[in-house]
């Protein structure tokens, strides 16, 4: 006897459509699994079994084979408990072989034949939508986290006998859960808006020009004035996300644990703010069992690194590659898994240990003392942020102030008209935003006059810029002058881009 059933595995945050075939012959009485399995779903073989006989179903004592194909790649997880078990009741009679061609099972069982809810059902669901599945039955639990994909019926079932009759029935379709919860679910509003913050309008608009353009930002100041929450403001800027960015982000929280029933997709900007004792994996992803690291939950929206001098080297370290890429490799023995990281890195530091350099008045540190501590960020590091500014410390009159100032939701239609004038520039070069451009692209997009040009030879010859900082001003006057709506990139561009060089080249130049 002989039938099959369909699951998927997840590698990364992508799935892979997973054939499980089961043969029933004579032989010793037994249950065999096979197909590069990991422990978690060798011992789906005593909790199938046991599910089975307690949900009513009883086998007579045949040798069962189960192969999960394909056999080179290594499954992962309890969500194939439920697979298997719909696999072993179809070889014996008890549901109808056909129906099983049409259906992607996930799910994990428990002794007593419930089924209990599982991570990663949105990528999974998508890969059944991708390869033709008609229905994807569900844990119960999941089914708010399923319905999100469209074109497939999501049947959610809480326990093995309500699966096999509605299975068994003449019209499965009559058993889809209702999806109208799916979108757009209810966002709340941001909490943090730029109309709060007193004063400093030079970072405002540093934040503004770098959410325009998708720069990295570092915000310079001492301790109080506002880095913080200037920082948390950026999401609310940004963008609202798309359809597209929704399920890319949602499918990495999903493999990450991170959705539930009341928050089945995310609908914000992702807003991530690791403390700075994070490790190297907690940061950029792996482990022995690889999960989504900070840098790809934060992935479409903002990494958030607060005093960053006090988070280690090594682990500042390993966002190189990801700023430049996009996204980061895991690499294990039995497969490397690729995570996105298209996040906007915003860095906040004091100047010096006690915060208040270059003010001599109140800051005690020697010239020693500001190095080393500066010093703990790489020159590589500090190359691929784009844009710094300073914060300054604010008079008791601009504290008090009434007065508010222009709010996020101003801001961020402002930033849209810039967004849409770089994703139809840039529509047939593979990229969306300024900060992308390579060096061919610069030459052929970052257009300047005359007289900018002749400005930038002079700057560029008495502040000493490398090549990249040279490219890092190109990219960030592009970026303003698309929030001008000026197709050429003249002197006064050029001079605002150079201004957000100058705090690096005050603090990193001067003591390293």
């Amino acid at each position: 006897m002989y039938s099959e059933s369909f699951s998927a595995a997840i590698f990364g945050i992508d799935g892979c459509v997973v054939h499980i075939e089961t043969d029933i012959s004579e032989g010793l009485p037994g249950l065999v699994l096979v197909g590069y399995l990991s422990s978690e779903v060798k011992e789906a073989r005593e909790r199938v079994r046991i599910a089975l006989k307690n949900s009513g179903y009883r086998f007579p004592p045949k040798k069962i084979t189960i192969n999960l194909s394909p056999a080179d790649v290594r499954k992962d997880g309890t969500s194939f408990d439920l697979s298997i078990a719909v696999a072993i009741l179809a070889a014996f009679g008890y549901i109808d072989k056909e129906i099983l061609k049409q259906i992607l099972f996930i799910g994990e069982l428990g002794l007593d034949g419930n089924i209990k809810s599982v991570n990663g059902v949105l990528p999974r669901v998508y890969t059944a939508y991708e390869n033709g599945f008609k229905y994807c039955i569900v844990p119960f639990d999941n089914v708010c986290e399923a319905g999100i994909i469209d074109d497939v019926g999501i049947i959610g079932v809480k326990n093995i006998k309500e699966m096999v009759e509605i299975l068994n029935s003449e019209d499965i379709a009559g058993y889809i859960s209702d999806t109208k919860h799916k979108m757009p679910f209810k966002v709340e509003d941001d909490e943090h808006d730029l109309s709060d913050i007193r004063g400093q309008e030079g970072a405002k608009r540093a934040v503004e020009v770098a959410v325009s353009g998708m720069h990295n930002i570092a915000l310079i100041g001492a301790p109080g004035t506002g880095k913080t929450m200037l920082a948390q403001c950026i999401p609310g800027i940004m963008p609202k996300l798309t359809f597209s960015e929704r399920m890319e982000i949602s499918k990495v929280y999903s493999v990450a644990g991170l959705l539930n029933k009341e928050n089945p997709v995310v609908q914000k900007r992702p807003f991530r703010s690791p403390h700075h004792t994070v490790t190297q994996t907690a940061l950029a992803g792996g482990g022995r069992y690889p999960k989504p690291g900070e840098v790809s939950l934060a992935s479409g929206g903002v990494l958030f690194l607060d005093e960053l001098p006090e988070f280690q080297r090594q682990v500042l370290e390993v966002m190189r590659q990801p700023l430049e890429d996009g996204y980061v490799n895991v690499s294990r023995l039995e497969g490397s898994y690729r995570y996105p990281a298209k996040f906007q890195l915003t860095a906040a530091l004091n100047p010096c240990k006690c915060g208040y350099y270059p003010d001599r008045k109140k800051c005690t540190c020697s010239q020693g003392q500001i190095k080393n501590y500066l010093g703990r960020i790489s020159k590589p590091l500090l190359d691929r942020i784009d844009i710094f500014t300073e914060t300054i410390i604010l008079k008791y009159g601009e504290i008090s102030n009434s007065d508010k100032g222009e709010n996020s939701y101003d801001v961020r239609k402002r930033i849209e008209k810039v967004h849409h004038i770089q994703k139809e520039r840039y529509k047939n070069d593979g990229i969306l935003f300024n900060s992308e451009l390579s060096a061919g692209m610069i030459k052929r997009y970052c257009v300047m006059d005359n007289e900018a040009k002749e400005y930038l030879e002079n700057i560029f010859e008495n502040m000493e810029f490398s090549a990249r900082a040279y490219h890092k001003v190109l990219k960030t006057a592009r970026t303003i002058a698309d929030m001008d709506e000026s197709g050429e990139i003249k002197r006064k561009h050029i001079s605002e881009a150079v201004c957000y060089r100058t705090a690096d080249k005050k603090y990193w130049g001067v003591t390293m």
